[in-house]
């Protein structure tokens, strides 16, 4: 069934009571016809689950890669970054809380097909598309669409998710990905249940399966409350469980808080507190560890695990350094450095430029 923006979803079935569960996420809403899950956009139609929002977003626009965060990516180049509306998580710190907690249709001002976006990004020179500002796992069927245009055409896809997903919707998602920068909220169940109205099991087991089970470059990214998930004892734990379960080459961001949506009383995240956490994960054998959302040029570059050597320098989103080969080395001492690399860095920037997909109809 196809109709407007509505598509037929994947991953649900029928349940004796003659409710259907959604099985895209571990939340597994159970609908009666005419209702839509947590997440605003999967809902039941006609007796089968269907995905409101195919080809419809709250906007495009083009980033430098490193703002996703992935700094191991192509890092120069620039990213076709979009999102849509709603959300299969609650977070109440939630930064983009205007579009993930969208009811409204109107909060989509753009619209394109997965043609059309594989054709904007290959015109604009984007290295990559984004599926990013909501999180992607709950537009599955779009996503994947607009991956395998994408590849068509030479473009990389990249998933900004938290996560959260079922078994075998993550096998397939992930399966059209060529990287992801994945939210590890927190180290605690209790952060991910009074916080984010879900659970660390299931996005740790994600984190595993991407790493281990795809060809998928995977970054993290953990966001430092105060007072919730910034002590000592929380970032040691999260830390040694990465370098043990993930390996030293996973890169890690730890960014700082800014007052937001239902948390607009906690105080913004200290530089100092970011700085603590990187000292600590370098500590515990991570080799790629980086500060974000403060003006932080130290925290914001690689250097290599081996020699120490700066071999990519930021200061923000712009690059001020690269001291790498052509295949991906130190240039000081040739040791690897991991990620996905050009020969030549990206000459995108820092700037951000807003797209109108009209034009590449």
């Amino acid at each position: 069934m196809e109709q407007s923006n509505v598509v037929s979803g994947r991953y649900w079935h029928l349940l004796e009571d003659g409710r259907i569960q959604c099985d895209v996420c571990p939340r597994f809403c159970k609908l009666r016809e005419g209702q839509k899950g947590m997440c605003f956009v999967r809902a039941r139609q006609d007796d089968e689950m269907v995905l409101t929002t195919y080809g419809r977003s709250s906007g495009f626009c083009m980033d430098p890669i490193e703002k996703k965060p992935l700094n191991h990516f192509y890092p120069g180049s620039s990213v076709l970054s979009f999102g849509t509306a709603g959300c299969n998580l609650a977070c109440k710190f939630c930064q983009n809380w205007d579009i993930s907690k969208s009811r409204q249709i109107d909060t989509l001002a753009d619209q394109a097909s997965p043609k059309q976006i594989a054709r904007a990004a290959k015109k604009l020179g984007c290295r990559s598309v984004a599926f990013t500002y909501n999180d992607p796992v709950i537009f599955l069927e779009y996503a994947v669409d607009v991956a395998d245009e994408c590849r068509k055409e030479g473009i990389k896809c990249v998933a900004v998710t938290a996560g959260y997903v079922c078994d075998d919707a993550r096998k397939e998602f992930f399966g059209h990905m060529d990287a992801a920068n994945v939210d590890l909220k927190a180290f605690t169940d209790d952060f991910y249940k009074k916080i984010c109205a879900s659970d660390l099991r299931n996005v740790l087991e994600t984190l595993v399966y991407v790493k281990h089970e795809t060809d998928v470059w995977l970054e993290i990214t953990t966001l430092l409350i105060p007072g919730e998930n910034d002590s000592d004892e929380e970032i040691e734990e999260l830390t040694q469980w990465v370098t043990k379960e993930l390996g030293p080459d996973v890169p890690l961001h730890f960014s700082a808080f800014h007052p937001d949506w239902k948390m607009r009383e906690h105080p913004s995240t200290p530089p100092a507190t970011l700085t603590r956490a990187r000292d600590i994960a370098v500590k515990n054998g991570i080799r790629y560890c980086y500060t974000g959302n403060v003006h932080d040029e130290t925290g914001g570059s690689t250097y290599c695990h081996k020699c120490g050597e700066k071999i990519i320098g930021r200061d923000w989103y712009a690059m001020t350094t690269w001291n790498m080969t052509e295949d991906g080395r130190c240039g000081k001492c040739g040791a690897s450095c991991s990620g996905a690399f050009d020969r030549e860095p990206g000459t995108w920037g820092a700037k951000r430029a807003m797209v109108r997909m009209s034009e590449f109809a």
